[in-house]
């Protein structure tokens, strides 16, 4: 059974990243690796806190802890070196820092939680009552146009009517 430094292993588990996202069906054929070995490997990063991806190929779908990892790497970096990590993993900044925000989300306390949930629901509440009140302005004004039609349909026949009996 071969032995694989662990640079090596860093390399092949680098092709699972972005933005190669291989298959680990597709490394193991490339690098001759049993798949097997790959999901050890995997695994075993995945304990050690480091971002690796799921079964999903996409960082979209990637497990809570492989977000949290990325997030946990690139907080000291600054915007510059985010985006050049970023680069480097196929993310996009914006994804990480959506990360972060959710994980600090997740810190709040339950009152801090609910608080933010009712700013939320007065928010929302305040948004459908100011479209319910644009709804039936515009209900008003359509119901007023479809009358006024009506009437000039009305006038028009009765123009014809007396103009049939001059």
């Amino acid at each position: 059974m071969p032995s694989y430094s662990e640079e090596r292993k860093q390399q092949i588990l680098n092709k699972l990243l972005p933005p190669s996202n291989m298959t680990v069906a597709e490394v193991s054929r490339n690098e001759g690796i049993g798949v097997q070995t790959l999901y050890n490997w995997r695994d075993k990063a995945k304990q050690q806190g480091r971002p690796v991806p799921g079964s999903k190929p996409t960082s979209e779908h990637w497990s809570a802890e492989a977000k949290f990892a990325t997030v946990l790497e690139t907080a000291s970096l600054n915007e510059a070196e985010l985006s050049e990590y970023c680069r480097a993993k196929g993310l996009y900044v914006e994804q990480v820092k959506a990360w972060k925000a959710d994980a600090l989300r997740g810190f709040m306390s339950s009152r801090e939680q609910e608080l933010e949930a009712k700013r939320q629901r007065q928010a929302d509440h305040k948004e459908i009552k100011q479209l319910k009140s644009e709804l039936r302005r515009k209900e008003t004004a359509l119901a007023e146009t479809a009358a006024l039609l009506v009437l000039r349909k009305k006038l028009n026949a009765l123009w014809e009517n007396d103009n049939e009996d001059d």
